[in-house]
């Protein structure tokens, strides 16, 4: 199964997707084979680096259990081949079926990352709506929207890549961009070539720790403590940028006020760090300012009060001067193209979407359903029913919260259809399982807001019956009688043609660039001239928009969980989702080569936790939480590496060891209804041979 490419032999410039940095890629092809991926020097993202998940896309495309055909469960639970017009057509009349039955709003759309999260996940949203239905799920309402809606709360905007190459000081607030970020390096290792320094802000010992000139280890989930600390520091020293707060920011005083509690002693307490370390930290920053750069991993967002956290480390950035500056975190720009979805035209207001009503920031900013109240939905625990879903390139029942119930609530769906390369723990769950197209099956815009630069990538490849994202969504529309109006184009091509028209750029000279242009000129403090894009038009510092939902305007501190409640049935902190460079989320684990090197999960554990249980290197541990139990073999790390009391569990693994079967999906953040994805309470037991003994 080698599909056909777009040329015989030669070299094919295009975007990799096997993650989302797009970076670009040459793609090597000999005979009607890809044969080679390399890194595409003239690209600005990556300047021809590449990670190891790059080359093995070819092995991804090639892989013998990939799915390439339609399947169809059995009753017996078992698939079977179906003709691909045989599965659409049935679909479709499922499809409307169901809407006549039950109403539009019980079908849902749900996009993940495996087959891309650009305009994949627009196509996804404009089909929902034309179809009636508000209820678009995706990955966003437990991964990225925390942190952009906190930023877009202060400023009404979040740059996921700030100017690392100009900044004086970097701090990396839970985020480890080596193996999470590695475009991000190249920027990095420049600024440090220029003297800028690194603080590293983790529980654990990282490889980007391991580069820092202070690493501070502060109790999972307290990084709002040491951020309010450190904006006490700068107003106690009279060391933060006075004209642009007075001219551009709204809420100093009250800011002022609340930041007056936290003295070091008392985040010293809340945050288990040295009055030292805290002081050494403070320094840095105030001797910095203001090339300030601070980046929030997604380990911030993933705690109860994880938006005040990340808000208040968007205001101390506010404070340092770091706004829309050389060297801080500019306010990008965008290029003026059109949009795919269709919250204008079919708003869709009179039905109440998903989540909309316990967490109305979340909709009201980035359009998205609350996937956890989702599963309630779907478990018949809502206002209306979710009876059907079409879900692509994601695997929720691996890397949503208490996978358990998730696994119950996609199970009773009365249909299920899910697009993948693979047969996942998701995908076995479905009615239908349709294949789906690679990143090199397909084209589309590349938008890299940092430098304001647009790419496109082209088709390099195409397999007989293997659908990409744009020709299955249009596929079914028109089989649904909305096709002509709302998906009109014939190829994707046709999509990015009509996408670029306003901003002046064609698709022909952007095809002709590899390495992609750049849309508009960067521009500093534009904040000067043009109000911010907050409800006041200034950064925002205490939200008003907040407190007339009834809830508290600044970004006031919660300790997590686990100190503020009872958990002394669990003593132990679990954090989750560090990842392993070869592997994204639950994806590759099918490469044998990537098998290899980490062939199983680990729990970490400090040294000093391993004797308190009796345990070896090696030993299989059962962690247990108010959600339920996996069981795992044990780590047992260096002393620096972690800190005492804290396990650390990567996830993505199946069945017994998914970390997911462990987190909690009804304790949330107020504000993005974020479920607590780290920082769990747990319990461990050394999990004894069986028939007795140590063995």
């Amino acid at each position: 199964m080698y599909g056909k490419t777009t040329i015989d032999t030669g070299i094919l410039p295009t975007i990799c997707r096997q993650c989302d940095m797009h970076c670009g890629i040459n793609v090597h092809i000999e005979n009607g084979k890809l044969v080679k991926i390399s890194g595409l020097k003239e690209h600005p993202q990556n300047k021809g680096r590449l990670c190891p998940k790059g080359p093995a896309a070819i092995e991804t495309v090639y892989h013998p259990d990939r799915v390439v055909k339609p399947l169809k469960r059995a009753e017996d639970g078992s698939f079977r081949e179906i003709p691909l017009v045989r599965a659409m057509d049935e679909i479709a009349a499922r499809l409307v079926s169901i809407k006549e039955l039950h109403g539009a709003e019980t079908v849902s759309c749900w996009q993940g990352e495996a087959l891309g999260f650009a305009q994949q996940e627009k196509y996804a949203r404009r089909f929902i709506h034309a179809f009636g239905s508000p209820n678009f799920f995706s990955c966003d309402s437990l991964c990225w929207a925390g942190r952009h809606l906190a930023y877009s709360l202060v400023q009404g905007y979040w740059n996921a890549c700030p100017d690392f190459k100009n900044a004086d000081l970097v701090l990396f607030w839970g985020s480890n961009p080596p193996v999470s970020h590695p475009t991000f390096m190249v920027p990095l290792g420049e600024g440090r070539k220029k003297g800028g320094k690194l603080i590293v802000i983790d529980p654990r010992l990282t490889r980007i720790a391991k580069q820092a000139d202070l690493h501070l280890k502060p109790l999972p989930g307290s990084d709002g403590a040491l951020a309010w600390g450190l904006i006490r520091y700068l107003l106690e020293h009279d060391c933060f940028d006075k004209e642009f707060v007075t001219k551009h920011t709204i809420g100093f005083e009250d800011l002022a006020v609340y930041a007056r509690r936290f003295t070091t002693g008392f985040v010293a307490k809340r945050t288990g760090l040295t009055r030292q370390e805290l002081r050494d930290c403070c320094r840095m920053v105030a001797d910095n300012l203001p090339r300030v750069v601070n980046y929030t991993g997604v380990s911030i967002e993933h705690q109860d009060n994880g938006v005040n956290n990340v808000r208040t480390i968007a205001c101390l950035g506010a404070l340092c001067g770091a706004v829309d500056i050389k060297g801080g975190d500019l306010w990008p720009e965008g290029m003026g193209e059109r949009d795919l979805t269709l919250y204008r035209e079919l708003p869709l207001k009179e039905i109440q979407p998903v989540g909309a009503d316990s967490f109305p920031v979340l909709y009201d900013m980035i359009k998205e359903c609350h996937t956890p109240t989702g599963m309630e939905y779907m478990l018949g625990n809502g206002r209306y029913p979710i009876k059907a879903m079409i879900l692509s390139g994601g695997n929720p029942a691996n890397t949503n919260p208490n996978s358990g119930k998730v696994a119950r609530a996609l199970a009773g769906l009365d249909l299920f259809v899910v697009r993948d390369m693979f047969l996942t723990e998701t995908t076995r769950l479905a009615h239908y399982v349709l294949p789906a197209a690679s990143f090199l099956e397909r084209t589309e815009l590349h938008f890299y807001s940092h430098y304001q630069h647009v790419s496109v990538s082209r088709k390099v490849m195409e397999i007989e019956g293997v659908l990409d994202e744009y020709t299955f969504w249009r596929d079914l529309s028109h089989r649904l009688g909305f096709g002509r109006e709302y998906f009109p184009w014939e190829t994707e091509s046709d999509v990015n043609r009509w996408l670029l028209e306003p901003s002046g750029i064609d698709l022909e000279t952007l095809e002709a660039r590899p390495e992609g242009i750049q849309y508009k000129p960067v521009r500093y403090r534009k904040y000067r001239t043009t109000p911010f894009p907050t409800p006041s038009g200034k950064l925002e510092l205490r939200s008003g928009y907040l407190e007339k939902l009834g809830l508290p305007p600044l970004p006031v501190y919660r300790e997590p969980v686990y100190l503020r409640e009872d958990s002394s049935e669990y003593p132990y902190i679990l954090v989750t989702g560090a990842r392993k460079a070869v592997y994204y989320h639950s994806r590759f684990r099918n490469i044998p080569r990537f098998r290899k090197l980490h062939p199983h999960p680990e729990a970490e554990f400090h040294p000093s936790d391993a004797d308190r249980l009796d345990m070896e290197e090696g030993d299989r541990v059962r962690i247990i939480s108010e959600t339920g139990s996996i069981v795992v073999p044990a780590k047992v790390v260096e002393p620096e590496e972690i800190r005492e009391g804290v396990i650390q569990v990567t996830h993505g693994w199946e069945q017994e060891s998914n970390v997911n079967r462990l987190t909690f999906d009804q304790v949330t953040d107020p504000v993005s209804g974020f479920p607590q994805l780290t920082s769990i309470p747990v319990r461990v037991e050394k999990e004894r041979p069986r028939g007795g003994g140590r063995g």
